[in-house]
């Protein structure tokens, strides 16, 4: 048998080491346009950062390696030009020497990947603009800012890998300024979460322009301005361009192969295409989404690694194993921050048409009373009726990763956020707390699918009426440090001795600072003849920081 594959990044590369572990006596040819394969692209920015030193580091194999371990005849610099799906060949030409042959198959694995996306603006074709994507995009970055007197530099996209790329800017000595069209960065995420990395980017030095829509560049004596509509232009010495990837479905399209409603190569659950003899795997596939049945790619390394063993196995051994999608679970480290996401936010949610509701909560990172804790938020978004959990976000500075973990699992597995309640985990108090974060956040999902608990959210505050009450049960010092207008102040613990101040007859909206003390003086006041109490989701930590975010803006 012969197999064929194109594309040697990561599921490419994975598909082709499965498929020698099980076929011994195959003929594996790996296709790859580029000069390297199965080199960790997840890593540039910190290489460029210099956080990674030895670029060889990167590398997870070489051509050289592949070949003395696999016996995988690997053939880099070298671009598949087309593919003849009734012959079973493809079309090749060596980039290097120019020769143009083809080469014949029995099975075909399509791995071509994504492409960054450069629009058509005016002056968006100079070598000061740049893309990150490659090994070879790295290094010419690297050169521009060791070599040719970069001092400040504009991000265009604030997503995981225009931030990230922000960090180690900043690293390095640059000054930097990232541009986002949206209100926020890391669409991704749900607004509060988004405005706590926020702020703390500003506070590292970094300059946010939110809801700057870019039009244009204009290159001149001291760099290259970018232009804006409706507002002032930024000029830096260098302008990387980090607002997404697309599905590199060219081959694909001109060799008649299906492409999905989410412009990615259509494949079926074992991966096949629409030709049973091509497969396909990675960033150019996509895939129904286990949460809302919705087709789209998937742009993350877990998933194509994982797709190219599947692959491999249904090729070898027939079509047994199903690939059950992505719940597009993520993480990035921001400076002090870590930002960790799975699933689907609420925002998205809306558009989908599907029900849900939203808990935050903050915990400590492990036990309060071991040296070192700090605040860690979870936001988890369910079904409001049988609790089945359909994402979660968190944002913290140390912890967010092992919940995060945790919280995918459930998403995956379609859990209820009563699971949550019962997850058993290590414990010990440098690493968390007898009731974990995770089970707090349960909790208060559980709170709310049970009514026990109803809620207000931040950006509810501005339409409540003259005639309801709201009431702010933190401690006297904490009021008086900043509270929201028109708040009556009873703290928690006075709140018995002070019931003749609450109004019979109106709403009540209480608020503590994250949740728990409005929680607690909810489950009172209800329990003794008020009606309509709510407590504020997140707090008045939650409300501020949104606040004062929405004010810069």
């Amino acid at each position: 048998m012969k197999y064929l594959i194109v594309g040697a990044v990561a599921g490419g590369a994975s598909a082709a080491a499965r498929l020698r572990r099980l076929d011994e006596m195959a003929a594996i040819v790996l296709f790859e346009k580029g000069a390297h394969v199965s080199f960790a692209n997840c890593g540039l920015p910190y290489y460029i950062g210099s956080v990674i030193k030895n670029r060889d580091q990167l590398f997870v194999q070489t051509a050289t390696s592949l070949y003395d371990r696999f016996r995988i005849d690997v053939r880099i610099r070298t671009e598949v030009l087309s593919i003849d799906a009734r012959n079973k060949s493809v079309m090749a030409r060596n980039l290097a020497t120019g020769e143009e042959y083809s080469e014949t198959y029995d099975k075909l694995i399509l791995a071509p990947g994504a492409e960054p996306i450069r629009p058509s603006l005016p002056g968006i074709n100079s070598d000061k603009i740049i893309t990150l994507r490659s090994i070879q995009d790295s290094d010419k970055i690297k050169q521009y800012v060791s070599n040719k007197g970069v001092n400040k530099i504009i991000i265009i996209g604030a997503g995981f890998i225009g931030l990230e790329m922000a960090e180690n800017f900043h690293r390095i000595g640059k000054e930097v300024v990232v541009i986002e069209m949206a209100e926020q960065i890391l669409p991704p995420l749900d607004y509060p979460m988004a405005a706590f990395v926020q702020q703390h980017l500003r506070s590292k030095g970094i300059k946010l322009r939110l809801k700057a829509k870019v039009v244009g560049f204009e290159h001149n004596p001291s760099g290259v301005s970018v232009l804006l509509e409706h507002t002032t232009s930024e000029t830096a010495d260098l302008v990387l361009l980090s607002i997404g990837v697309r599905a590199d479905t060219r081959l694909a399209s001109a060799a008649g192969l299906r492409i999905g409603d989410g412009n990615g190569i259509w494949v079926n659950p074992y991966l096949q295409t629409s030709d049973p003899d091509i497969y396909a795997v990675g960033d150019a596939i996509e895939f129904p989404s286990p949460i809302t049945g919705k087709s789209s790619p998937t742009y993350l390394a877990g998933p194509a690694n994982k797709q190219g063993r599947i692959c491999a196995n249904n090729i070898i051994l027939g079509n047994k194993q199903s690939y059950e999608g992505s719940v597009n679970s993520a993480i990035v480290k921001i400076f002090d921050l870590t930002v960790g996401i799975t699933g689907l936010a609420s925002k998205y949610l809306s558009r989908t048409g599907i029900p849900y509701k939203v808990s935050t909560t903050t915990s400590s990172s492990h036990a309060s009373y071991y040296p070192g804790h700090s605040n860690l938020i979870i936001q988890l978004v369910f079904d409001p009726e049988e609790g089945r959990l359909l994402g979660a976000q968190s944002v913290g500075a140390e912890g967010v990763d092992k919940r995060i973990d945790v919280l995918s699992a459930y998403v995956s597995l379609g859990k209820n956020v009563d699971d949550l309640c019962l997850h058993e985990h290590a414990y010990a108090p440098p690493f968390s707390s007898a009731k974990d974060p995770v089970n707090i956040a349960g909790f208060v999902a559980e709170n709310l699918i049970r009514h026990q608990l109803q809620v207000f959210y931040w950006d509810e505050v501005i339409k409540l009426a003259e005639h309801d009450f709201l009431l702010d049960v933190r401690k006297e010092e904490e009021y008086a440090n900043g509270h929201i207008n028109n708040a009556v102040n009873i703290p928690l613990d006075t709140i018995r001795e002070h019931i003749d101040a609450l109004p019979t007859g109106k709403r009540i909206f209480v608020y503590c600072e994250s949740g728990l003390r409005g929680y607690l003086a909810q489950r009172l006041l209800l329990q003794i003849g008020f009606m309509d109490v709510f407590n504020l989701s997140g707090g008045y930590r939650i409300w501020k920081t949104c606040m004062d975010e929405l004010q810069l803006n």
